[in-house]
Parts: C-alpha cells; structure tokens; sequence
C-alpha cells in the first residue's frame, strides 16, 4: 500500500462511553457537539423520552460515529439527537435547552412527569452509566476521507434531508465552512427570501432555500454537470468548489447572486417560480424545474431584462409557462441535458419579447 492510500485508509477506534462520561467529555470540551451538524433537536419530547425510557429499560442504543480533530478533540458527527436528548435529561444547562420532563412514555408510565432530578437514585445512576458504542474515526490528513465518511454515515436510512448533510459535510474540508456560511447568507437575504415565500415551511425546515442558493449557482456555473439527478448534481458541484476543480470566488459570487435575485424580485416577487391557474392567478407552491428555467435567465440576460416593465415581465412569464416549447421540456423524460437548456431558453426567449 503506498503512501497516498495509507493516507486514506480509514482507521477507526471503538471504545464505549457511559452517558455520563459524555457529559463530562462535552463539559471539558474534549468532545463537539456542533448543532449545524444536525439540528439539534428534530425529536420531539415525547421521542426524546422514550429513548430515556428505552435506557431504563435496558434496550441497546444504536452506536455514535465521533471524527478526531488534529488537536484530538472528538467531533459527533452521527447519533446527535441520541446524545443531546440524554445530555439535556442529565443536565440541560451544559446544552443551553431547558430542562426535559419525561412524557409519552407509555410501558414505564410511571416516569411521565419525572425529571432526571426527581428519578431514584438507582435510576438516575442507571442512566449515566449505560454505555454506548462510540466509534471514533482517527484524525486523517485527507479532507476527502472525512467528507465522504460523513456523506456515508448520513445517507440511506438518515432522516437528514440531502441539503442538511451537504451543510455538514462541507465543514469537513478546509475552507468548506467559510462556503457554507456564504450560502447560508445568501439563502437570508430579503431579496432572495421574497422571491422563494413559496416555499413550504417543512421544507425550509430541511435547508430547501440553502439548496436553491446552491441550484442557482449550479445552473448558472455547472450547467453542463447536470446528468439527469439533482442531488448527485448539486453534489457534484459542491464537491468540486470544495476540492478546487470549480472556481467559486465567494465575494464576487455574493455579488452575482444578489444582483440576480434583486432584479427577479423587483419585477416579479414571489410570483416568480410557481404555476398560474386558468385566470392567471400564481397558484400553488415553487417549483424547482421553473426556478432552473427562471434563474438561469435572469442571470444570462440581465442587461435585456432590468428595464423591463413588472407588468410586461409577468405577462411575459405566463406565456413562457404555458408555450409548448417549456411544457415539452418539463413533463416526461424531463431530466435530461438538453430538456434543461431547452426550458430555459424558453423562458429567456419570452423574458426578452
């Protein structure tokens, strides 16, 4: 084995750790919990007392995955609403969350009402010293290793949204948080945030408006990336800025981005990404396919399009969505190479009259 595949071998470490061993770990900061790795608390507190419930009870826990820092700090990256819902029972302030009332637990129904402070002393003893199999990935040299161990770890069965681990999975190579933290600020702005007021609350929940951010930037810069899977696209793009095989200067990119989105918000606000029904109205919620189709117009055809009407322009768009040349190329068969260029240079061909 030479020395590059020495370098990404993986090599892990298991070791088990009671609950309040964590506690103490996370106390001495010898060990992260980075609530942008998974947001925090996605459990309800009826999940969250089960699970205190399950440990009483004396059912196993599923393993935690830990990254090694180069200063050896250990770094949860999977299994974090397992351990902050067990940390925030122990001791809710070492966390900043108020303290966890046990409900819903409905075969010990008996610790509905309980707080770690009010258990007996055999229980409260219980909780902290059931283990959990932590498996601690060593420090590696190479980014890569640890942003596909993430990527891995966080997709199939993961409850993670594809945005949520792209969000994550960047912080593992240097330089990928200064990106993220660019998209996350450009996701805020009220430019862009007027435009996207479509978009479902559930899904904003799940990072969808960091993800069009990174759509916007994919169609206008890797258009030609696109094979037909949109998540293995915006992958694919991501992962290219991140190891530097896609040139993403993060000023100038901020400037373009909301240069864009300044302009599709002055002439047509939210109505900008959705469908209109038969009278005209804009109905329903975004739609990503038009969003491509829009965005990738407004970007290529700025100078044609900033003194444009409101009204005109909205018109304009109508007839854009209805023409055959755009229903052909989002209907059936859709995801391919030259569908995309074909919705959006009919979007653009109607935007310019």
């Amino acid at each position: 084995m030479n020395e590059v595949d020495q370098d990404r071998e993986i090599r892990t470490t298991a070791v088990d750790f009671s609950f309040g061993e964590l506690l103490n770990l996370h106390r001495d900061k010898e060990i992260v919990i980075r609530p942008e790795y998974q947001r925090l608390f996605r459990w309800s507190n009826e999940q969250r007392s089960r699970l205190i419930e399950s440990i009483l009870l004396g059912l196993p826990i599923p393993p935690i995955f830990l990254v090694e820092n180069d200063d050896g700090v250990l770094e949860l990256i999977d299994g974090l609403q397992r351990t902050s819902s067990v940390l925030q029972f122990l001791d809710h302030e070492a966390i900043d969350e108020p303290e966890l009332e046990l409900v819903g637990c409905d075969i010990l129904q008996r610790l509905n009402g309980e707080t770690f402070a009010s258990l007996k002393t055999v229980e409260k003893l219980k909780v902290k010293r059931t283990p959990i199999r932590a498996t601690i990935i060593n420090k590696s040299g190479d980014s890569f290793v640890k942003y596909e161990m993430f990527k891995r770890l966080n997709t199939g069965g993961s409850l993670l949204s594809a945005q949520e681990i792209r969000n994550c999975s960047s912080r593992m190579v240097q330089g990928g948080e200064a990106f993220y933290e660019a998209v996350q600020e450009m996701a805020a702005k009220d430019c862009f945030t007027r435009t996207i007021a479509r978009l479902s609350e559930s899904t904003k929940e799940k990072r969808a408006d960091e993800e069009l951010v990174l759509r916007f930037f994919a169609v206008a810069t890797y258009r030609d990336g696109y094979k037909g899977n949109i998540e293995e696209w915006l992958d694919a793009f991501m992962e290219g800025v991140l190891f530097g095989d896609i040139e993403f200067k993060i000023e100038e990119s901020t400037e373009r981005f909301e240069k864009v989105f300044s302009l599709i918000d002055e002439k047509l606000s939210d109505q900008a990404f959705t469908r209109f029904n038969d009278q005209g109205a804009a109905t329903g919620r975004l739609a990503p396919a038009y969003f491509e189709a829009v965005v990738a117009s407004f970007d290529e055809k700025y100078e044609e399009l900033k003194n444009v009407a409101p009204d005109t322009m909205l018109q304009r768009l109508k007839s854009a969505f209805v023409s055959h040349e755009f229903k052909d190329a989002t209907g059936p068969g859709a995801n391919t190479i030259p569908k995309l260029h074909q919705r959006i240079a009919a979007v653009g061909s109607h935007l310019v009259g």
